[in-house]
């Protein structure tokens, strides 16, 4: 049944169109012409966010990272093995997925870390991509305090969830 969604979606959106005498294929071309010029207006920002975390991660400041906050989130009651999440998680979706899945074979899926980790990257952004894709669009250059608040956000987030994985 779900693989008809998309399609009768589309042919109800033509539908629609016709019957509010809107120019369908005019307002998609008019659409897509808008789409590319965003695409274009960000990609920079989204060159910029790509090679960013790269370097992040080939640099090993990461790994650093990683030692020096292991004591804080582990008083906070965060397993060690996801500190490495945690720092990835904000920079990188494909990173934390791979991670992720790394801890599902090591732990297994059903382990108290495996649930903490599934929590973390199912209820938690991408804070970095996220930042740049929408303050590129709305041109906005003063961030202030929208990185540190979502950051100190994601990780309130995952020690909330590690408490209620650990009681689940």
């Amino acid at each position: 049944m779900s693989k008809y969604i998309l399609p009768v979606f589309i042919v109800g959106v033509i539908i629609v169109g016709f019957l509010k005498k809107v120019p369908v294929y005019d307002s998609f071309v008019s659409g897509v012409r808008q789409s590319m010029d965003l695409l274009i207006s960000i990609l920079p920002y989204f060159c910029t966010i790509l090679i960013a975390v790269e370097l992040f991660s080939l640099s090993g400041l990461n790994k650093y990272l990683e030692k020096l906050l292991e004591p804080v989130f582990t008083a906070l009651g965060i397993p060690s093995q996801l500190c490495e999440l945690l720092i990835i998680r904000p920079l990188s979706g494909n990173g934390s997925i791979a991670l992720l899945q790394s801890l599902y074979l090591e732990h297994g899926a059903d382990s108290y870390i495996a649930r903490c980790a599934s929590v973390i990257v199912g209820a938690s952004e991408t804070t970095f991509y996220i930042a740049t894709v929408y303050f590129s669009t709305v041109k906005a250059h003063k961030l202030r305090y929208a990185i540190p608040v979502s950051l100190i956000a994601s990780y309130i987030g995952a020690v909330v969830a590690c408490v209620v994985c650990r009681y689940i």
